[in-house]
């Protein structure tokens, strides 16, 4: 009995969100089903499916931001990092400092790129940080992105002058000095290039294993290059969640094979 109550607490220790039985009306319409979903620590989970399946709305819940909308009900269970995320007692300012968010179209603030950087971590400190550490902070996280050489003589600019690819890279940067373990991004190279596209990749896959990172991409061949594990989603449903390679190479189910193969969607 001890192994197998330490298998199952290693089992749970290595699961960053999980949900169980969830469920999400927009007013009266329903857009998840009863939704069971673990995203494994330290990896890069994707999710794909036909627009309207339910993709996006599963992605805001691990930080709860549907909730701005006054006409959102959720049922069911959303565990992050061992914590219910939905108990009453829950601050959603704690939630959303430990889950970074990353949207479609980069969203600086109008500010310079450095004040972008400073912004979350002071506002999350409640403090004013001397020059030095400001300037350590900075660097750091503009490092941890691959931006610090294209912007480092910029610092002071205007964050909204950079390219829609440094823009972006910038929007990821902010998140990390409040150091959250959980990045979601939702389509976030949907804006860009396919030069820009490859560099963002590039940059979540060198962040992966720092942080639990799950994207939700309608580029399926984006999904394949960029996730260790993906899940297939089809009206609200979790169809199938498997090892990338695994569900686009052999899929369980026939609903997956025929998305995969362009039959819909």
């Amino acid at each position: 009995m001890v192994g197998l109550d330490e298998a199952r607490h290693s089992l749970k220790a290595d699961i960053a969100v999980r949900t169980e039985k969830l469920n999400l009306w927009y007013g009266t319409f329903q857009a998840l089903f009863d939704v069971d979903f673990s995203v494994k620590r330290g990896i890069v989970t994707s999710l794909i499916g036909p627009s309207g399946c339910g993709k996006s709305t599963l992605l805001r819940c691990v930080n709860r931001i549907n909730e701005r909308f006054g006409y959102v009900r959720t049922e069911g269970k959303v565990d992050v990092l061992g914590h219910d995320i939905y108990a009453p007692q829950v601050d959603l300012t704690q939630v959303r400092s430990r889950v970074g968010m990353v949207f479609q179209r980069p969203n600086p603030l109008p500010v310079s790129v450095r004040k972008n950087i400073l912004f979350a971590y002071q506002l999350h400190h409640g403090k004013q940080s001397s020059k030095a550490e400001a300037d350590t902070i900075v660097e750091k996280a503009l490092r941890d992105v691959l931006l610090w050489d294209d912007v480092k003589d910029r610092l002071d600019r205007l964050a909204t002058g950079l390219s829609l690819e440094q823009q972006q890279k910038l929007c990821i940067a902010r998140l990390l000095p409040v150091k959250p373990e959980v990045l979601l991004m939702d389509e976030p190279c949907s804006a860009l290039d396919p030069k820009a596209t490859e560099t963002v990749e590039e940059l979540i896959w060198n962040l992966r294993g720092d942080y639990t990172i799950l994207i939700v991409t309608h580029n399926m061949a984006q999904a394949r290059r960029a996730s260790d594990e993906c899940a297939f989603m089809l009206m609200g449903e979790m169809m199938e969640h498997r090892r990338t390679e695994d569900l686009f190479l052999t899929p369980t189910h026939q609903k997956t094979a025929d998305y995969i193969e362009g039959r819909y969607g």
